[in-house]
């Protein structure tokens, strides 16, 4: 599976962004999905996922209430809806593909097998 994140940009502190990742080749119901990102200097970390039968979700307590995970099996699509914008959540964000026999997903970046190349989050204080 091929993954195509966009939705990235600059925004000011409070503001909101919607990314989407979009998958071709295969279908994305087969797939537990995460989202990551990486700020300059950084490790990448884990941001939010959602299970292949979109039953559950997770996410890191520094976007917990800010931020969710929704996906849509029709349009073969994830998206990360990111509200109340803060400096620290400026990163490159990717969303990735997990094919594991796993039933939820997880926080752990060994266990996605599929990346999208990033689209940069910009938040201006």
């Amino acid at each position: 599976v091929q993954l195509q994140a966009s939705g990235g940009g600059w925004v000011q502190t409070g503001g909101s962004l919607r990314l989407s990742c979009v998958a071709s080749g295969r279908t994305l119901s087969n797939y537990n999905m995460g989202w990551f990102r990486q700020a300059p200097g950084k490790e990448r970390e884990f941001v939010a996922a959602i299970s292949r039968s979109a039953g559950s979700t997770r996410y890191a307590d520094s976007v917990k209430g800010r931020f969710a995970v929704s996906r849509d099996v029709a349009k073969n699509t994830v998206w990360l809806q990111m509200n109340s914008l803060k400096p620290e959540d400026t990163a490159v964000y990717y969303c990735a593909g997990d094919y594991g026999p796993r039933s939820r997903a997880t926080d752990n970046t060994y266990d996605y097998d599929y990346w999208g190349q990033g689209t940069l989050v910009t938040v201006s204080s």
